[in-house]
């Protein structure tokens, strides 16, 4: 082959085939250039919201309720850590998390549901993106939902509330719903106040939801508050369950008790049946809920027949050794009749309380202008609010009227005509035990003794106090309340219940009364509704119940007893007295 053959074999470039790449380089380059240049320059704005809009979250940190202490610092109410079990019905259906129908079939036994409904609930809203499956589990129940790894299925913490006291402090210190917010008694009035407020912060996330940078304070917290009952658990314990005892032995439909600090006006117990486990929500009832001790009004009966005594007194229309004609044991006034149980004859003020004379209070309170006994009831808090700040508190009752017949002003005498709460009749007698001064009733422990009123003479308050030492002693209507090494200054109620045009034949059963006389603690009032059987009287139900409250109470306060020589000679004296 010839050299000329050689050189036309050779390649020979096309330069257009050239231009052309590198044209098209250039363009590319220029065009990526540009495109930067456009969203970094031009328009970046929409960029930076799409990314903030996918990584961009704001956290709040978990704020656990605030404690609920006796005074004692005994929990009351305390918040514990729980799960929650929610799922992502779009994120169950995209990853195949129905493809084992087993693990479906665990997750339902240990939530006590039945797995048909259970992934019906996920099955037939596949596009939703959250559905509870249920609330507040414990860490070990999530747990081992935990190790079933069911796609869409996911776990967030929560708080529930636990109740130490269970049955025995239920309606006093109430419940919280399943969002934890207060809904009856203590946890409901403080429910700001336990609450407080969880902080927040904005903060960017990962794909995989790991926080990668902390950003602003959107909303500084606020930490929970504590709150300290002014009631002794030991106390409280103690009245529940002699109430509960004398309400199931009797078959009374409901009781009370409440126990106050003479000298403070704080509540250290208040007890209620029938009760309820705050918590087991199966157990929820709302007349199992309610809060009687402040709710429940009813007619106090002879309770208030010492008031009538003091109001008399103050009036001076009475002296402390004045002698009252009762014979023949009854009266007719306007058509009407007022009698007591057996002819007394002629009794002392003294006698009136111990016998519980119905003619001896009417005879006082005729003696009187009718203001002045009202006025009386309402100077000790009847018709008006403790102080207490509970919710569902009654003021009770009392009539006004323009004019009064004789038999009304009689029946008013001994509790017919005006009601009452036990909580109101427990405050009435620790005005007597503190010598007139009437202190605002409290559920919160005080740091300082509060300002009293003086509602009645430290004179008459003594003098009728004095009076009721009786009522326990031999002779009395309430023997049973009687405590030996305590003497008691108390009054026994018995009223029968009202009904549509009178009176039924069901009846409260009460007793109220203040110890020890030579140096008062403790006010106590019992009241017992609808006791059945032959004993419905407030001597035969109510009076034991305060001798075993009142006699552990002081026994737990340290309070010393009186020896059988002093208790002998304060009987002695008032003997001579009367």
């Amino acid at each position: 082959m010839s050299k000329q053959a050689k050189r036309n074999l050779k390649a020979q470039p096309i330069p257009w085939r050239l231009y052309v790449v590198v044209a098209f380089v250039c363009l590319l380059f220029t065009s990526l250039v540009g495109r930067a240049a456009y969203i970094q320059l031009i328009e970046p704005d929409k960029l930076k919201r799409e990314s903030d809009m996918r990584t961009l979250r704001t956290s709040s940190n978990a704020v656990q309720r605030g404690l609920i202490t006796d005074r004692n610092g005994e929990m009351l109410a305390v918040s514990v850590p729980v799960q929650a079990v929610y799922a992502d019905p779009k994120e169950v259906s995209e990853k195949g998390g129905f493809n084992d129908m087993r693990r479906w079939e665990a997750l339902a036994d240990v939530l006590h549901e039945k797995p048909s409904e259970l992934i019906s609930r996920v099955k037939d809203s596949p596009s939703k993106r959250f559905t509870y499956l249920k609330r507040q589990v414990t860490p070990a129940v999530a747990e081992y939902i935990r190790q079933l790894k069911l796609p869409g299925v996911h776990l967030k913490p929560e708080s529930r509330r636990y109740y130490p006291a269970g049955e025995i402090t239920a309606q006093l210190v109430g419940v919280t719903n399943i969002d934890d917010f207060g809904i009856e008694g203590i946890e409901s009035t403080y429910n700001n106040w336990l609450t407080g407020t969880p902080s927040k912060q904005k903060v960017r996330k990962s794909r995989d939801g790991h926080v990668v940078e902390k950003l602003d304070i959107v909303q500084e917290g606020e930490s929970p508050n504590d709150v300290v009952l002014s009631i002794d658990h030991r106390i409280q314990q103690l009245a529940y369950r002699e109430l509960k005892r004398a309400t199931e032995m009797h078959q009374a439909t409901s009781g009370s008790v409440v126990v106050i600090d003479v000298t403070s006006g704080e509540v250290l117990a208040m007890a209620n049946t029938p009760s309820f486990n705050p918590n087991s929500r199966d157990d929820w009832q709302s007349f199992k809920m309610r809060n009687r001790a402040v709710t429940d009004t009813f007619e106090p009966g002879s309770t208030v027949k010492p008031f009538v005594v003091a109001a008399a007194l103050e009036a001076g229309t009475v002296k402390p050794d004045a002698i009252i004609p009762t014979s023949p044991g009854w009266m007719r006034i306007g058509g009407r009749q007022v009698r007591d149980h057996s002819n007394y004859g002629d009794m002392s003020l003294a006698k009136i309380l111990v016998k519980s004379s119905n003619m001896g209070v009417a005879k006082l309170s005729l003696g009187m202008p009718v203001e002045q006994l009202l006025g009386m009831y309402y100077s000790v808090g009847l018709g008006n609010y403790s102080g207490i700040g509970l919710p569902g508190e009654s003021a009770g009752v009392i009539q006004e009227k323009h004019r009064w017949s004789d038999f009304e002003r009689s029946t008013l005498a001994f509790g017919y005509g005006l009601t009452s709460t036990t909580l109101q009749l427990a405050r009435m007698y620790a005005t007597l035990g503190n010598g007139g001064m009437l202190y605002p009733s409290s559920i919160l422990k005080l740091k300082q003794k509060p300002e009293g009123q003086r509602v009645i003479s430290e004179r008459v308050a003594n003098d009728v106090l004095n009076m009721l030492a009786g009522v326990t002693e031999v002779g009395g209507t309430a023997r049973k309340a009687h405590i030996e090494g305590y003497p008691v200054a108390g009054k026994t109620g018995t009223s029968r219940k009202a009904v549509a045009g009178g009176y039924g034949d069901d009846y409260m059963a009460s007793f109220a009364g203040v110890a020890p006389i030579n140096n008062p603690k403790l006010a106590i009032a019992v009241v017992i509704n609808e006791p059945k059987g032959d004993k419905y009287y407030g001597g035969d139900v109510s009076a034991p119940v305060f001798s075993k409250v009142m006699a552990g109470a002081l026994q737990m306060l340290n309070v010393e007893p009186i020896s059988k020589d002093e208790q002998t000679q304060m009987a002695a004296n008032r003997l001579g007295a009367e």
